[in-house]
């Protein structure tokens, strides 16, 4: 498979300083070598020692191209176990396409979204997750991104997954041999050691599944829902909270009438604000189309911050409270009593007093003096209570990951209760091939191109 040489611009599309082109395949270093011309003479990149750089000159014919550099890698010691080479170039656009041209005309084909990535799967350079986790390395936003993913690439996940297979085969291998010699009765296999290492299995995939809660939150963000009545100052909020002016702000009732998303970053966690339409009875259909979706992203939300605006009357905060509190099972919850700066601390502890029934968290703010606003962003982290990350922690992060875990749990779950039962080791060795097989296929063992080809498709071309 893969027996051609591909080419690719590997940094980031566009002008740049400088802008690197990655060429690899078995006429990798030949296709190169004929479009370069070192400035030393006698330094020929077919004689060229690997892990080294040469300066030089890309040329056309008699033509210069660019001034370049050229770094070697051999077979198999390269990112994709192929030979390897890499031309650091300048950014234009242009020198780029040029260069690609030529290359092209000397046999190579461009590369497909994330190739040399699943060559150095296919290579065994890397397995299955630590390639996807190449992918989440290069979309790493926060420091919790980061450490997830760089732990992954340097095989953490796959290091614990490999040993759970390995002793799951040894038993499945004794099994297998007991039902070659069922005439005979024999058991092969110890049952009391196997029902020791299937819990074991079981609270390990059980904990490795539970972790994605966490992972989940890291890589792509805690959703955090901006509910309360229209002119409270959610917009106020949210633009205050993301340092610009991204939600409409007006006096006039039910501005907002869509949801309106945006990220940042507070101390190395990703929040998702979702702006919402305020909460009224209307009869405009827009607006209340937009009020529905505002109980949907509450639904989503695993963070809700409550907009009660303190100028209000008594009876509309817990008339609106009756309608939005019931939606809040199960969500951690912050009330932010907005426009404090209207009122003396006595009517404000009045207000707050409407809303004692509701377990949330309780801050007073003034939006629009930016009054108290950073003791809302360290609630926001204390309420995420998102456990330290270090690079040795095996987190999932990924949904294809969590599906299988939870496959291979319900499998050895069914080893263990079929144990308890005294079922036949025919349908034990069944239960075991199919945890082992979930499994295999976090890390590629077991694979299909269908699954190959999704998770390459999304890589981006060139890496």
């Amino acid at each position: 498979m893969h027996q051609d040489t591909i080419c690719a611009v590997s940094t980031a599309p566009g002008t740049g300083g400088v802008a690197i082109i990655r060429v690899s395949g078995p006429d990798a270093i030949q296709s190169v070598h004929a479009i370069y011309a070192p400035m030393k003479s006698g330094k020929s990149l077919l004689t060229q020692k690997a892990y080294t750089i040469t300066f030089g000159n890309i040329v056309c014919g008699d033509q210069l191209v660019d001034e370049v550099l050229v770094s070697l890698f051999r077979a198999p010691h390269s990112f994709t176990g192929e030979d390897t080479v890499e031309i650091t170039c300048h950014g234009s656009v242009f020198i780029q396409q040029q260069i690609l041209e030529l290359l092209i005309k000397q046999g190579c084909r461009s590369a497909l979204p994330g190739e040399f990535t699943q060559r150095a799967f296919l290579n065994g350079k890397m397995d299955l997750s630590q390639a996807e986790a190449v992918a989440d390395l290069i979309a790493s936003t926060s420091a919790g991104t980061h450490k997830l993913a760089l732990s992954q690439m340097r095989g953490g996940f796959s290091n614990e997954l490999y040993k759970l297979r390995t002793q799951l085969l040894d038993f499945a291998s004794l099994i297998e041999l007991e039902l070659d010699f069922s005439e005979e009765d024999v058991e092969f296999a110890d049952r009391s050691n196997l029902y020791n290492l299937a819990d074991t299995i079981k609270k390990v995939i059980g904990g490795l599944a539970d972790s994605f809660r966490v992972g989940n939150a890291i890589k792509n963000g805690i959703p955090v829902a901006i509910i309360g009545e229209t002119n409270a100052g959610k917009s106020t909020l949210l633009n205050l909270l993301l340092n610009e002016e991204k939600a409409i702000v007006s006096d006039i009732h039910g501005t907002t009438r869509d949801v309106i998303e945006d990220t940042i970053n507070l101390n190395g966690i990703t929040f998702r604000f979702i702006d919402t339409a305020g909460i009224r009875e209307t009869s405009d259909t827009i607006e209340s189309l937009g009020i529905e979706r505002t109980y949907q992203k509450m639904e989503q939300a695993t963070l809700v911050l409550w907009v009660i605006d303190l100028t209000s009357p008594d009876a509309l905060i817990e008339t609106l409270a009756h309608l939005i509190e019931p939606k809040l099972s199960g969500k951690k919850v912050i009330l932010v009593f907005n426009k404090a700066d209207l009122l003396t601390p006595q009517e404000v502890a009045a207000k707050q007093n409407l809303l004692d029934k509701v377990q949330a968290e309780k801050i007073t703010i003034s939006a629009k003096f930016k009054n108290n606003t950073d003791r809302l962003q360290t609630k926001l982290v204390e309420a995420a209570n998102l456990p330290e990350v270090g690079q040795n922690d095996v987190i999932v992060t990924n949904i294809r990951h969590y599906e299988a875990l939870t496959r291979a749990l319900e499998a050895i779950q069914r080893v263990i209760s079929g144990m308890d039962n005294g079922i036949s080791s025919d349908f034990l060795a069944q239960d075991i091939r199919e945890c082992m097989h979930y499994l295999g296929e976090i890390t590629g063992q077991i694979s299909n191109d269908e699954i190959l080809g999704n998770i390459f498709a999304k890589f981006c071309i060139g890496k």
